[in-house]
Parts: structure tokens; sequence; C-alpha cells
């Protein structure tokens, strides 16, 4: 009998890393009806993510209202996502990572008697305002999910300790490095000629720079901002890339104390293929993002985390990343060893990767199978 599979997702980073998982369940439409349902908690981002997949969402939820605090938009997630289960059977729940989204998709399916199957489960940084609130969430939907979906060993472990049930756990790498496979030639194509139009010159010399996680905002971001205007103004040969996440807390001060800077670019949040490209020719990466962290070892790219503990220890012990949190003297020192040297002495094995294969989405349809026989 086919079943309905709901997938509940909000952001960007959740549409990236479930696409493969989707598209490999619509393989088999004898045993899997697949319904595609975005919170919007990014409205935008999402929904354009999801179009470069060819993927549009069957429910939007249109939650999102200005200054609205995450109780707010908790409540009101829940309450539109009940609605959707009133009128749909489901017959199990996909949700991804650690946002707001994923606690209240997996809550409804908890109250509904539906299970939950979590992707990239079991990342802890044990922390509970590093990331903030990201952390507990993980770990509340860890309580009443099913299967768990985690990236490596370490992942498994994490939960195992938990008092998770062995036969609930299982290692599948991480499906971000799925999606990295799906870019085409041409979409490559198209990103280069995106960077050619806006003048930007993609070379040996290019710097990646993310930053919008909560626990940044404050002081932290303005520590970050002075580090950037140092290191463009120390490296004016060196071009500074920064898609601005639309958060006022962010982006009103990236702009007003980086915008006339001439080796700086601000650009809008970036579709996926733009920033995939710009991390595959990358120089050195400065980021807070939890994604970017998992992607940017696919391309041989050293990044550093401006975060003071992440839950992707995997990258750190390897050796492709490290935390230099949102220390300004950290973040030069670390950025200036990179930027000093020629890109070529600064790249290492790919086959570091600690985060998977590729075939993750594959490995994850066949335990989707095997729980429902």
């Amino acid at each position: 009998m086919t079943k309905n599979i709901l997938f509940i997702f909000g952001t960007r980073p959740e549409v990236i890393k479930l696409a493969p998982v989707i598209l490999e369940l619509k393989k088999y439409p004898e045993k899997y009806n697949v319904i595609i349902c975005n919170t919007e908690q990014q409205k935008e981002l999402s929904n354009q993510t999801l179009s470069y997949f060819g993927l549009k969402a069957d429910i939007n939820l249109d939650v999102m209202k200005a200054n609205q605090s995450l109780s707010e938009v908790q409540s009101r997630i829940l309450t539109r996502l009940q609605e959707v289960f009133n009128t749909n059977k489901v017959d199990a729940t996909i949700v991804q990572g650690d946002t707001i989204s994923v606690l209240t998709g997996a809550l409804v399916s908890f109250y509904n008697k539906v299970p939950v199957f979590h992707v990239e489960a079991g990342l802890r940084s044990y922390d509970m305002f590093e990331p903030f609130p990201e952390e507990a969430m993980r770990q509340m939907t860890s309580r009443i999910t099913d299967l768990h979906f985690t990236p490596t060993e370490v992942n498994k472990q994490a939960l195992l300790k938990e008092d998770i049930a062995q036969e609930k756990v299982h290692v599948v790498g991480n499906t971000v490095i799925d999606a990295l496979f799906c870019l085409s030639d041409e979409i490559i194509e198209q990103a280069r000629q995106f960077y050619a139009d806006k003048n930007i010159p993609i070379d040996d010399k290019l710097v990646l720079i993310t930053a919008h996680r909560r626990e940044n905002h404050g002081e932290r971001i303005d520590r970050i901002i002075e580090s950037i205007k140092y290191l463009s103004q120390n490296y004016k040969d060196h071009t500074f890339v920064i898609p601005v996440h639309p958060n006022p807390n962010v982006k009103d001060k990236i702009h007003e104390r980086l915008g006339d800077t001439k080796n700086i670019h601000l650009l809008t949040p970036l579709d996926y293929p733009m920033l995939v490209y710009l991390m595959k020719n990358a120089k050195l990466i400065l980021t807070d993002s939890g994604g970017i962290q998992e992607e940017a070892p696919s391309f041989g790219c050293p990044t550093l985390v401006m975060r003071y503990e992440t839950e992707r220890t995997e990258g750190v012990n390897a050796g492709v990343s490290l935390l230099v949190g949102a220390d300004y003297e950290c973040i030069l020192e670390e950025s200036e060893a990179i930027l000093s040297q020629p890109k070529e002495k600064t790249r290492f094995d790919v086959k570091k990767n600690p985060y998977g294969d590729g075939h993750a989405s594959e490995k994850i349809e066949k335990l989707i199978t095997n729980f429902f026989n």
C-alpha cells in the first residue's frame, strides 16, 4: 500500500538537504505519495531553492510576521500544521535539522501518533545557548523521533548516550553532499555568468563570508564586521563577497559599515547554485552557517567557523574547519595565515570530508521501506 509521506520544512538549508530525499522517494510512486509542506519560515529563500530542484510545495503555511517572537511563530506553525493533519492522511513525517519548523513538525506528528523520521539527527553542541535556539530544538525532537538518520558515527553515538534505541539510529551520511552532486554543467555556467554580469572577479583570491546566527547579533556581529573591514583593507587584491542575511540586526550594520569598501561585494541572499559556485572557487570561507561547514570540505576549502561551539565537530577534528568564534584577534590571525599564501598552498584533500559520499538519500529510502515492512 502506498504510504503518504509528509515533508515539513521552512528554510533554505532544509530544502537543500531534503530535496535529494524527496527526489529519491518520488522515484517510487508505487511505494510513496510525497506531500511537501513549506511553513515558509524563510518564504522567498525556501521557495526559490525548491524551484531550483524542480520542486514545488503542495502546502504553504505563510506563518511569518514582522518582529514576532519565537513562541509566537511556534504557536502559528503548530496551529497551521494541525490543519494539515486534519485534512490529509499522513503515514510518516520527515523533518531535517534543528529549526522551529522541525520541532513543531515533530510535535504535531507526535500528537497525531504519526511516526517521525529525522534527517541529520544526533548533532550536539551540549550548550543550550550555542546555537540558540537550535540546540534545544534538536534535542527535544530526538525524544519523539522514530527513525534517526545521522550524518556520522559521532552523531549516532551521541544519540545512543541519550538512551535512544540502537535500532532507531542509522548512519547514512549528510544529504547536503547528495545535493551538491545535483549541479549540472549548465547550472555552473549560469552561476559563472551571474558573477561576470555583476563585475565580481571569481579567481584565486576570493573570500566568502556569511554571518547570520542569532547568537552572533549585538556586540559579536560588531567584532565580526570590524575584522572583515580590517582584512579587506589589508588584502586589497582579494575580493570579499558577503551574501547579506535579510535580518535587520545583521543587514543594517553590514551595509552601514562595509557598503563603501571597493573590494567588498554585498549581495542579497543567493540562490543555491550561486552560493555553491562561490564555495567551489573560494580561497577562504568565514561563516557561522552549519550547512557551509559540511559543504566546503567537498571543495577542499579551509573554513573558519565564527562560532564558539559547533555541533559539527567532525570537520574540526578532520582539520577542514576551525573554530574562531566572534574573536577579532583570532579571526584576523587565522585568516591572515591563509590569505598570505597562494591558494594552492592552502587546499586540503577532499577525501578528508567526513560528511558522506553522496548516497545518503538512497540509504534513507531503503530504511524507510524497511520500517514500513
